[in-house]
């Protein structure tokens, strides 16, 4: 029987959380530091003499301290980085540095997208395989470079949003995903596969694999006993 297998970009095929990780530590802690240690010089007269003071301009007493709060142990992720407010933590990802994040990221393995066409060959003439991705705005043609930069054979993509979540479940009948969300919450009538990684290595799943090169021997083993 044919089957709709989903196969989800973030924490599956990219290291979308290494490279937030990597932009986070350059762009607020390093900039954070730079621009803490930036001082100025002012001449002052007094009299005859000239004295001359160093000035920081950006003192630490009223300054925002940017900084890691704890390792990554789930996908909310102003738990374990320190952004000013959520506005801030949304343009960072979907504003300022977009495609960095989401067109630049690494795969999560070194052979990912080999593993990924191979995987595509093999199934593509007795099941229907579909990229899908939790995706906003601009994050969107940045991912679609991120799969062409890799080479990704895949033909269907669906990108969906919370409010078309509904949308991306009616259209898989199988789903390998690294999303605690989706894991927790999938419909009765649909099989959840967990591609582990550290931050839903503590939830609980029927299925997982622990690299791409598991799934599709996992896929037949769950196809034919369903």
């Amino acid at each position: 029987m044919t089957k709709r297998v989903g196969i989800e970009i973030n924490g599956v095929l990219r290291d979308t959380i290494g490279k937030f990780t990597e932009l986070y530590e350059k762009h607020m802690i390093d900039k954070n530091h730079y621009e803490s240690t930036d001082k100025t010089y002012q001449i002052e007269f007094s009299g005859d003499t000239e004295e001359i003071l160093e000035l920081n301009e950006n003192t630490n007493d009223n300054k925002f301290e940017y900084k890691i709060l704890s390792p990554v142990t789930s996908l909310d992720l102003e738990n374990h980085f320190l952004f000013k407010d959520k506005d801030e933590l949304y343009s960072f990802m979907y504003e300022d540095y977009t495609m960095e994040l989401f067109g630049h990221a690494p795969s999560t393995e070194m052979m990912t997208f080999n593993l990924l066409n191979d995987i595509y060959y093999n199934l593509r003439d007795t099941h229907d395989l579909i990229i899908v991705s939790d995706e906003i705005g601009r994050s969107k043609p940045s991912s679609l470079f991120f799969l062409s930069k890799f080479g990704c054979l895949v033909e269907k993509i669906f990108f969906y949003s919370e409010i078309t979540k509904n949308n991306m479940w009616n259209d898989i009948d199988i789903l390998l995903t690294a999303n605690p969300n989706l894991l927790l919450n999938k419909p009765s009538n649909k099989i959840v596969i967990k591609y582990i990684t550290h931050f839903n290595k503590d939830i609980e799943s029927e299925y997982s694999v622990s690299s791409l090169s598991e799934f599709e021997d996992k896929l037949k083993k769950i196809i034919k006993n369903v």
